[in-house]
């Protein structure tokens, strides 16, 4: 189902993503720099999701690339399991024309195919659409399991990450203030996360259905915020033999302190190590940021050993960290995003109604974002009001009208500057208090 969007009025971001005041134009609003570029499971094979990904190693570099190439002020990368976008602030317009230099500075290695390819998968949204499609990912409306939680953290920890690596400014925190805000009321006041049936937990179940022994040996790869919900989803079920694999160890021991008991075994590698592990598996959970096969012929047979048993393979990682070759020459059951696509295609049904009291409650939210972004703006383009009417003050006093203020007694140069003390500080306020008025009027 849609919805719709709201903007706001007149800023645009230097390229340190700070504000700074637009000159005035009767058509073009602030809330319309808002744009976002997306890939999600509705329009984008999950398979080809990888094309879109960001390794963190040289993340920060391609965005600020993106900033200075294409006229974006700030930028903020959030990729999940199932979607990748690109939420940024700019004056242009998404056109084709827009599009194909956006990839072009995304992926300088790209042909003409490829690009066309990204632009005719891509979802586009600008302004109050754009404000519209972020609250509704970030409260799951948008998600491949509707009511999936998760999301709001992802969206939140992808924002933080490009805040403190001088992506983002004052429109963004902005927006993903009022987001965050907006997904934790949808959570709260509707029952459209009851039974939570998120990536994670539909993995979870889909593992039961096959009634493994506790005592299976589960090898994780990736101790991410999927893998750790998984294993925490696993040790509640009475699983208690983990080996994790991580890039860096420490995250890896992290994770296995996490889980780890008297009654439970959890070891940590490097992920290194991987080719050199003889422990074997009965359950294979992998799901990293890495954009490469982690798992190629060789690797699993070397897992493998000399085992012949069937083997349950989980693979969340986007982009897949296994290489399909394995699946024709090996026995295994495989449980991956495009199979829990289906499941999650079905819970959709049983929670239509509640999506729809979901959508109102954005609608509100859209509204009062609108009021926040405007009273925001005028607050930054009144910024220098005390300033100039402080200056004005003392031109008047010190220069302008000196040498009469120079010819009063102690007791009226004392009484004329508590005056003109009581006028700057009215001078000040009224203005921002009429025009915070006019915006409330003008919302309603």
């Amino acid at each position: 189902m849609n919805i719709s969007l709201i903007l706001h009025d007149n800023i645009v971001t230097d390229k340190n993503c700070s504000f700074r005041p637009l000159h005035a134009d009767k058509n073009e609003s602030a809330l319309n720099l808002l744009k976002t570029i997306a890939f999600t499971h509705k329009t984008t094979p999950i398979t080809e999701l990888n094309r879109f990904f960001l390794h963190e190693e040289n993340r920060k570099e391609r965005l600020e690339f993106l900033q200075y190439s294409c006229d974006i002020g700030e930028i903020c990368y959030v990729p999940t399991c199932n979607r990748i976008e690109f939420i940024f602030t700019t004056p242009q317009t998404l056109t084709h024309s827009y599009l194909r230099k956006f990839f072009q500075n995304f992926r300088a290695d790209w042909n003409d195919n490829e690009i066309e390819f990204a632009i005719r998968h891509a979802e586009i949204f600008e302004g109050e659409e754009a404000v519209r499609h972020i609250f509704n990912v970030a409260s799951s409306l948008d998600s491949l399991v509707i009511g999936e939680r998760e999301i709001i953290t992802q969206v939140r920890k992808s924002y933080e990450t490009c805040r403190a690596e001088g992506l983002t400014g004052d429109s963004l925190r902005l927006l993903i203030k009022a987001t965050i805000t907006t997904a934790k009321q949808v959570y709260t006041e509707t029952k459209i996360a009851n039974n939570p049936v998120s990536v994670v937990s539909l993995a979870e179940r889909k593992l039961r259905d096959f009634h493994l022994n506790h005592s299976s040996r589960i090898l994780v790869i990736g101790s991410g915020e999927t893998n750790t919900n998984l294993a925490k989803y696993l040790v509640k079920q009475g699983f208690n033999n983990f080996v994790i694999f991580n890039r860096t160890l420490g995250n890896a021991e992290k994770l296995a302190k996490l889980i780890k008991t008297s009654t439970i075994q959890a070891k940590a590698f490097k992920l290194e190590d991987l080719s050199t592990y003889t422990g074997g598996f009965d359950v294979l959970v992998t799901c990293t940021g890495s954009p490469e096969k982690l798992i190629t012929p060789a690797v699993y047979k070397h897992l493998l050993g000399n085992d012949t048993g069937r083997k349950v393979v989980v693979d969340l990682s986007v982009p897949s960290n296994i290489d399909s070759a394995i699946y024709s020459s090996n026995d295994i059951s495989l449980i991956d995003i495009n199979e829990l696509k289906d499941i999650a295609t079905r819970n959709l049904t049983e929670r239509q109604s509640e999506f729809l009291a979901a959508e109102a409650l954005v609608e509100e939210n859209i509204v009062a974002f609108r009021q926040l972004f405007r009273t925001r703006s005028l607050e930054l383009k009144m910024k220098d009001v005390p300033d100039k009417i402080r200056e004005i003050k003392d031109k008047a006093m010190n220069d302008v009208f000196a040498s009469e203020i120079q010819g009063l007694d102690e007791h009226s140069r004392e009484v004329l500057a508590r005056v003109m003390d009581y006028m700057e500080k009215k001078c000040i306020s009224v203005p921002m208090v009429m025009a915070k008025e006019i915006i409330l009027e003008t919302n309603n």
